[in-house]
């Protein structure tokens, strides 16, 4: 493929008591794929920060088709050639396709400050036209799905002329279509000569998409390697330093008595006629395809939603939740799949988190028992194994696996009976997956009932006792362990067949 259009050798960041990537390496050819994996907390995205100049390095060289360059700042590093497109998209929703394509650098009309309509929308045409994508480019960006937006991201990173564009997990909320419609696209980018930087914790997609990849662990690099030579096995031999004996530790445990079981529950237009049992002693998995109403189902249940028509028992007695503090009350517990948003307050700490769900248990009148609630924060730390620096802490600065145990924290403060897992281990690293089973194993051991809902095929053979699918708004059929088969989900989740739960 030629000369590299990027090196970056021996790159040292430091923050207060941290060193975040220690003689970090990369390097990048022309029309090449190069992925960058590792653990949460490895400096992948540290390294990619400097690399876009979003973070000065404090040591190391970093070269640009063979000349030395240090990035300022994101501009700078877009005028070099290098663009990076976040997991967390940066367009602005109210501004058009065009608009925010080409944001700060509209055409003007000869030497005056107005705007060139039709040469902005022109450009945004043939910029689109450049990738293969067909779209209205007067249309607002708050009315693209999540695909079609990071459509638009792409499109903004090629109107500098990037010849480096990074791409932060990409695929992370993409649907099985679209996510083949982003590597047809990746597919256009190399033919075109741009390298590409492709960071994901899914290492399916490496297999895939990728030339070469990249292992970081722990602020280090440990290696590079062809993606044709690098099984699964070995990238995560390299990225956690040791062998993961079982991906999916999955425990056995006798089947105990009926904690919750829903007969017939609907919500016109998004599920109808949902009836399945939770019991002691088993995972229960929900899946299906994006849209197939999993995530309505959970949110019904917990009160979030409202239903039309069906009921649901909890250890017998019927239970009506018309509110999640009503479930709560009565022992529920969601752990939702946008965690950051829904189940977490960012900028509250590791404490403040971990006992919001049940400040009652810490007041005294109108005050919280501060020495208490430090000491129920400090417990679940160091049971649930969260890596933080202290209880004091805010959560955003925590890796995705750890945020999900504060989450976890939480519901356990409630000592809810039931726990329903939305896309649990999504954006977790290898390790931190593995964390959260063995967690999720002694919930179960304890007499809690666990729902999981996951689209990853994998996880639910992996960990589940009992899987049942739905397919557009219907339970389309239920497979035991013994019987399930990626297979015969996919068959139950696309209407192939039709089986009676």
């Amino acid at each position: 493929m030629g000369e590299y259009i990027l090196e970056m050798r021996d790159i040292v960041k430091r923050f207060p008591g941290v060193l975040a990537v220690d003689h970090g390496q990369l390097n990048l050819r022309a029309g090449e794929v190069h992925c960058l994996v590792g653990e949460n907390g490895a400096g992948k995205s540290t390294l990619m920060k400097i690399l876009s100049g979003a973070q000065p390095m404090d040591e190391g060289t970093l070269l640009l088709e063979g000349v030395p360059r240090s990035p300022q700042s994101p501009y700078h590093a877009q005028q070099l050639g290098i663009s990076m497109i976040y997991q967390e998209f940066n367009l602005s929703p109210n501004l058009n396709v065009a608009e925010n394509i080409f944001l700060g650098r509209e055409p003007r009309r000869g030497p005056t400050p107005f705007i060139d309509w039709r040469k902005l929308y022109a450009d945004a045409r043939a910029i689109l036209g450049r990738i293969g994508v067909e779209m209205d480019v007067r249309r607002p960006v708050s009315g693209l799905s999540v695909a079609e937006q990071q459509m638009v991201e792409i499109a903004k990173a090629l109107s500098v002329n990037a010849k480096i564009i990074v791409m932060d997990e990409p695929s992370a909320t993409l649907t099985n279509h679209e996510l083949r419609a982003l590597f047809a696209l990746i597919t256009s980018l190399k033919k075109q000569g741009i390298g590409l930087i492709y960071i994901s914790h899914r290492l399916e997609e490496i297999a895939e998409v990728g030339d070469r990849v990249t292992v970081m662990r722990d602020g280090r690099y440990v290696g590079t390697e062809n993606v044709r030579d690098a099984n699964r096995e070995r990238l995560i031999h390299m990225m956690v330093g040791r062998r993961l004996e079982e991906e999916f530790p999955k425990e056995r445990f006798r089947k105990g008595r009926e904690r919750m079981r829903l007969e017939g529950l609907t919500r016109r237009g998004v599920f109808e006629n949902i009836s399945f049992s939770l019991h002691e002693g088993e995972i229960v998995g929900l899946t299906g395809l994006v849209g197939a109403g999993r995530t309505e189902v959970a949110r019904a249940i917990f009160g979030a939603d409202p239903v039309d028509g069906g009921v649901v028992h909890l250890n017998g007695e019927t239970l009506i939740c018309k509110s999640p503090e009503a479930a709560i009350r009565h022992g529920i517990g969601l752990l939702t799949e946008d965690r950051k948003n829904q189940g977490l307050v960012l900028d509250m700490s590791v404490r403040e988190n971990a006992t919001l769900a049940n400040l009652d248990a810490l007041t005294m009148g109108p005050f919280v028992r501060r020495r208490r609630e430090r000491a129920v924060a400090g417990e679940f730390v160091e049971s649930l194994n969260i890596k933080t620096p202290g209880i004091e802490q805010a959560v955003r600065n925590l890796s995705g696996g750890n945020q999900q145990k504060v989450v976890l924290a939480k519901w356990l403060f409630t000592d809810c009976k039931v726990l329903l897992f939305d896309e649990p281990t999504r954006g977790i690293d290898v390790g931190a997956k593995v964390e959260i089973y063995r967690l999720m194993n002694n919930l179960v051991r304890e007499g809690v009932a666990v729902l999981m809902i996951s689209s990853e095929l994998p996880e639910v053979l992996g960990m589940c006792d009992r899987i049942l699918v739905m397919h557009e708004g219907r339970l389309a059929g239920e497979l035991t362990r013994d019987e399930a088969t990626q297979e015969r989900i996919m068959a139950l989740a696309t209407g192939g067949v039709t089986a009676t739960v």
